[in-house]
């Protein structure tokens, strides 16, 4: 079923007042709700919704307009649903015409409803705030032209992974799925299991390596055991083969993968799609996560230094093979042609399309560069990305951040809290 849009109605209410009767109408959510074209997200957005019966979803403003909000304040869902309850700029930017003192949603129905649109569709939130900024004269059209690319890691909230945590989580997930099911096994090792894990810690950190070995072969053991002890017990129900198979496809894939083995491994249990990438970072040199595209224009705005383009890139591809598709993609979403595309030196031998073979521009280039865009080189150095993509969490600032805050700080000033 498709979702009731809502509309200004106009409508009075003798013991409520109207929202745009209590605020400031001056104040920047309210010039923003009146600039946002929502038919045009509407229209993106109702592609995904079919006319079946049905309970009708909430509205594509209310939700849009979560989404905008989450992520211009860098609030958490918990945080944003406290927010919208107490702030009438936050209900009258959702389409609210009177104040609300409940929530009208739910906090999951945000997650569902970023699952349920996907990266393509929440892209419209993007071309829509840079639509935005061309008509209330923020940007002009032409900056949108010449464009920095980089990549990130948009790290996953998973702890870090060792061979002794991933043994004892992958039997406690088997083993807490079996009592589930009422599966008995011939024993849980749950507490030999901790005990076994506390002791490889303990013996790794005293340098002890070979009693550490000695407890980490023990808590391969005790997986195997209850994998084989599992498969037994499932043997001809088909129903308990079909809750396990996932489960235990990941446990054997933490029992036979190997430390220096090449290809696809499992970091984490809970998002096996979590991948290791090194950046070449001192403070980092391993994140877990996904690796993600982000390009930004070169001048600084009137409003700002405005995200023209981000789009996550699973299976950690080498940079330069990925302008192929993201090139296109950020002239389909900006209705613009580049000009000029400025990289870093990992880009060298890009796969860029034939008619941006030499539009392209790296760190340490010599030829074809003239003085303008050596000055664009540069200000990429000093203006790395700091947009948020509009279809994941927020990406962490850059470590310098950390100096400013402390600089701020002992001054007095207040800044927004570090993500990294």
């Amino acid at each position: 079923m498709r979702p009731r849009e809502r509309r200004e109605s106009g409508k009075q209410d003798l013991f409520r007042s109207r929202l745009d009767e209590i605020i400031d109408m001056n104040h920047a959510l309210v010039k923003l709700a009146r600039a946002i074209d929502w038919r045009f997200l509407e229209e993106r957005f109702g592609a995904v919704y079919t006319d079946k019966p049905g309970q009708p979803p909430l509205p594509t403003r209310l939700m849009a307009g979560l989404a905008i909000l989450k992520h211009s304040y860098d609030l958490s869902d918990e945080a944003l649903c406290d927010r919208w309850v107490e702030n009438p700029y936050f209900q009258y930017f959702c389409g609210e015409e009177f104040f609300q003192h409940a929530l009208v949603f739910d906090r999951s129905s945000l997650t569902r409803w970023r699952q349920r649109m996907g990266e393509e569709k929440l892209q419209a939130l993007l071309q829509e705030s840079l639509a935005v900024a061309t008509r209330t004269d923020a940007m002009k059209p032409s900056e949108l032209a010449r464009v920095v690319i980089d990549t990130t890691v948009q790290p996953k909230a998973v702890m870090f992974p060792t061979d002794a945590k991933l043994f004892n989580r992958a039997r406690e997930r088997l083993v807490r799925l079996a009592k589930k099911l009422g599966v008995s096994l011939r024993q849980s090792y749950a507490r030999i299991g901790k005990l076994a894990l506390i002791k490889h810690q303990r013996y790794a950190h005293a340098h002890q390596f070979n009693r550490a070995n000695r407890s980490l072969r023990k808590l391969k053991t005790y997986l195997g055991r209850v994998i084989r002890d599992i498969e037994r017990s499932i043997v001809g129900n088909e129903d308990l083969r079909e809750a396990f198979v996932r489960p235990l496809f990941l446990a054997r894939r933490v029992l036979e993968q190997e430390r220096r083995q090449r290809g696809r491994k499992v970091y984490s249990l809970h998002a096996p799609e979590v991948e290791c990438i090194g950046k070449g970072k001192a403070h980092r040199p391993y994140e877990f996560g996904v690796k993600v595209s982000v390009a930004t224009t070169v001048k600084h705005s009137a409003g700002g230094q405005f995200v023209t383009h981000a789009a996550a890139l699973p299976g950690n591809p080498y940079d330069g093979h990925t302008l192929g598709t993201v090139i296109p993609q950020m002239q389909a979403l900006i209705g613009n042609i580049l000009d000029r595309c400025i990289t870093d030196a990992g880009y060298r031998g890009h796969n860029a399309p034939p008619e941006h073979k030499f539009k392209v521009y790296m760190t340490g280039q010599k030829r074809r560069v003239t003085p303008q865009i050596k000055r664009e080189l540069k200000r990429r150095c000093h203006r790395p990305p700091q947009g948020t993509p509009p279809h994941g969490p927020q990406l962490p600032r850059p470590r310098k951040w950390r100096r400013y805050q402390c600089r701020a700080r002992s001054r007095g000033l207040q800044l927004p809290p570090s993500h990294g």
